[in-house]
């Protein structure tokens, strides 16, 4: 079982969690959080000094008013100022010493969340790069922004402000009690015997709450990923006709938020209301007792005062820690999702000890390959083909055949299951990344676009290309004139997705991004269904210069692209049926020359 299994994937889909799940979830994401908190040790250690330290000083307050009321006064009769001059300054250096370093804490425990959560988003971009292909085939977009965007929100609340109450709040709490019990041993028995109904509340709302703020953050989570596939998806919505299903569907995930944020709504109704019953009845219960004792002397009148204090104030925090529990459970867990997205492992994973291969010939070689998607399906069953090093193949068959399938296993986004894919006689599971990525590019029929010019992304694969040599790609591919013709040609911003180019245009964009990578082998998938026939007419020439010189693999249905392979390849059920040169296939009486038939036939 995969860690995001656990809390990610699954996670998202119900609610309630087995024990053995949940430990192993909270130990995963403790461990987490000890890896960000291990870096700024130093500086979080400082922290709590200072804030042990302000605490103190807030807490001396009503220490310092029972001794001006009980020695000050009196003295002050006798006209001896120096006692209650004394407790004023004391209280008012008590103050201001709170105060300044209370500011000194928010502003140290505000470097350490930032820092912290510079860390947690840069560790999630990276590692949500170097997982493969099959995570993110399996893992929505929807999904991934979530963990970048509400999750961390979630984290970035309670670092902010969350913590600090909380750390304030416990502390300030504890030192009271301890004032108190100093002060007066009967009335910190009185706020000790309080303290139980309050861990019966506490507790109470805490195993309730727990599952509902989970069930908030479920709900919150397909809220926007339900949003995120639509708007990235919303030309087969218009296309489709789909808003008033997809408006349906927003509603209810609306409404399932609403209903989970309105039962932790009324968890809170509850709380917040018991524990002012519980401060004022033990406040009550000190006072009562308290002016029994000062009526029969055993009690002095400035100890009284203090004494309610410390125990009116103890309660104080308890409101705002109630808060903090909210922002604590929504946290936890996101951290639990965030841990479970850092915990996976790259299904294709960098060798131990790569092998260089600074030359490439692109000589490439499947050997008694076997690869499926899931355990039960092979895709390739004993698969071996030879492909020397300069020759251009064509891969032809129905959908399903496994064409892709074998450009993925070249282009090493999968593994196989059994045997080896090797390029140069190195296996692809021992080349080193940068040579296999230098060595292999794959043009897609998406042809995605970064934001940016469009020499930015000519130049994705080459980042140090110089403007000529930029020029020179799309030169040699056609797409020269056309960028010309943009406003400000090379320098054209092409927006979000390429949007202010046609989907052709983006593919010519694209094959000038592979031709001025160079690889040795080159992997063309659909690479010209986006293109017109005046288009894909212009771009056989350049197709022609693109493949010069290198190894090549072009998977299309369009028998106008095959026709300039050296051999084509009929693929059915992950078997090669048909292997021989564009001529010799369509002269004989197989399924390649059915095809080329068909098409010719279309075409009249």
């Amino acid at each position: 079982m995969s860690a995001e299994t656990v809390s990610g994937v699954s996670g998202e889909e119900r609610d309630d969690l087995s024990r053995a799940e949940s430990k192993q979830i909270r130990a995963r994401s403790l461990r987490l959080l000890g890896s960000l908190v291990h870096p700024v040790r130093a500086r979080l250690a400082l922290s709590i000094v200072v804030v042990v330290v302000s605490t103190i000083s807030q807490v001396a307050g009503p220490s310092i008013i029972a001794y001006g009321i009980d020695s000050g006064l009196p003295a002050l009769l006798e006209s001896n100022w120096l006692p209650v001059g004394l407790a004023g300054a004391a209280y008012l250096l008590a103050g201001v010493t709170g105060a300044g370093l209370i500011a000194w804490f928010t502003v140290l425990s505000a470097r350490i969340s930032q820092q912290i959560l510079f860390d947690l988003r840069r560790r999630v971009f990276l590692h949500t790069q170097r997982l493969s292909l099959e995570f993110h085939e399996s893992y929505t977009s929807g999904r991934i922004i979530s963990r970048q965007t509400s999750d961390l929100d979630a984290i970035r609340e309670l670092l902010d402000a969350g913590i600090n109450q909380l750390v304030q709040g416990v502390l300030y709490m504890i030192f009271t009690a301890v004032a108190l019990f100093l002060l007066d041993v009967q009335s910190g028995f009185i706020l000790l015997v309080a303290l139980v109904p309050l861990a019966v509340l506490t507790r109470w709302f805490q195993v309730r709450s727990q599952r509902l703020f989970r069930r908030t953050r479920v709900a919150s989570a397909r809220l926007i990923v339900h949003f995120v596939e639509t708007m990235t998806g919303i030309r087969a919505v218009k296309a489709f006709r789909t808003e008033k299903r997809g408006a349906r569907e927003f509603a209810g995930l609306v409404e399932d938020y609403r209903d989970a944020n309105g039962r932790a709504i009324k968890l809170f109704g509850i709380y917040d209301p018991g524990l002012v019953l519980i401060g004022n009845v033990a406040v009550a219960v000190v006072l009562l007792v308290g002016g029994f004792r000062v009526l029969d002397g055993g009690l002095e009148i400035g100890v009284l005062l203090a004494a309610v204090l410390y125990t009116r104030r103890f309660f104080d925090p308890m409101e705002d820690m109630a808060m903090f529990y909210n922002g604590y459970q929504s946290a936890t867990a996101a951290l639990e999702k965030i841990s479970g997205v850092l915990e996976e492992q790259p299904s294709v994973p960098d060798p131990e000890r790569p092998v260089d291969l600074w030359e490439s010939t692109g000589h490439v070689r499947f050997d008694h390959v076997e690869f499926g998607y899931t355990a039960d399906r092979a895709i390739l069953p004993e698969f071996d083909l030879d492909i020397p090093a300069g020759q251009t193949i064509a891969l032809v068959g129905s959908t399903g055949a496994g064409k892709s399938t074998l450009a993925k296993l070249i282009s090493r986004f999968y593994d196989p299951t059994a045997g080896s894919v090797t390029l140069d006689g190195v296996d692809l599971r021992e080349l080193h990344p940068k040579d296999l990525r230098r060595a292999i590019v794959m043009v897609t029929q998406e042809a995605y676009l970064f934001s940016g010019t469009v020499a930015d992304n000519i130049a994705i694969g080459r980042p140090d290309a110089s403007p000529e040599q930029i020029e020179a790609a799309a030169v040699a591919v056609g797409a020269d004139t056309f960028i010309r013709g943009l406003p400000n040609g090379y320098d054209t911003d092409v927006n979000k997705r390429g949007g202010r180019v046609s989907a052709g245009q983006r593919q010519l964009i694209s094959f000038a991004r592979a031709f001025l990578a160079d690889p040795a082998v080159l992997i063309l998938d659909e690479a010209t269904a986006s293109l017109d026939i005046p288009s894909e007419r212009l771009v056989q020439d350049a197709l022609q210069t693109l493949l010069a010189d290198r190894t090549a693999v072009i998977i299309a249905h369009r028998l106008s692209t095959v026709s300039i392979a050296d051999r084509v390849l009929v693929m059915e059920q992950g078997r090669i049926v048909e292997d021989g040169s564009p001529a010799e296939l369509i002269a004989g009486t197989g399924r390649f020359a059915q095809l080329h038939s068909s098409w010719r036939q279309s075409l009249v």
